[in-house]
């Protein structure tokens, strides 16, 4: 299975603006586009309890969202199996388990947590992120705050719009 890693950061590498998590209200319209585009194509895609949690999404038959947590049972009266799914897996046994369900493509999208426990896992293939220019100086990173060292290989870089809105494709070098 291929695993793609997307975030949107500032140009000083943060993913909230100061400690607000709703993207929504600084990224440009183009990354929302390529964004919800990306997201709409894949069919598998995983996110943190957080994430849910700030922005709660419904279940679709497009695609299954799982939703990474301590606890899943927390959790019960928004599953809905096939399409909403909560589990307290690692990252290993969730990419395993849908890899042999026959899904041959995974988004993971979103949270620090989620994202590091995947780079260090060494499940991610790709990572896609869109650099706005803008400056916030404090917020949160895309990945947890401990030690990790993972390599990259710029694949494409596209400016997207005037004020220079960058989305970067790298190859993650195992």
């Amino acid at each position: 299975m291929h695993a793609k890693l997307i975030f949107v950061s500032s140009l000083d590498g943060k993913i909230t603006h100061w400690d607000d998590p709703i993207v929504k209200k600084w990224s440009s319209s183009e990354d929302k586009r390529y964004f919800e585009e990306t997201w709409d194509k894949a069919p598998v895609i995983v996110i943190g309890s957080r994430t849910f949690d700030v922005d709660p999404i419904s279940p679709t038959k497009t695609h299954l969202l799982v939703v990474m947590t301590s606890h899943p049972e927390k959790y019960q009266s928004y599953t809905v199996a096939g399409q909403l799914e909560f589990t307290s897996a690692s990252p290993e046994e969730i990419f395993h388990q849908y890899e042999q369900a026959g899904y041959q493509q995974m988004l993971v999208a979103g949270g620090a947590h989620v994202a590091t426990s995947f780079l260090k896992a060494k499940l991610i293939d790709e990572l896609w992120l869109t650099v706005e220019p803008k400056i916030f100086g404090h917020g949160s990173n895309f990945v947890a705050d401990e030690p990790i060292e993972v390599e990259l290989e710029l694949l494409s870089s596209e400016k997207v719009n005037e004020r220079g809105t960058l989305i970067n494709k790298y190859r993650v070098l195992k």
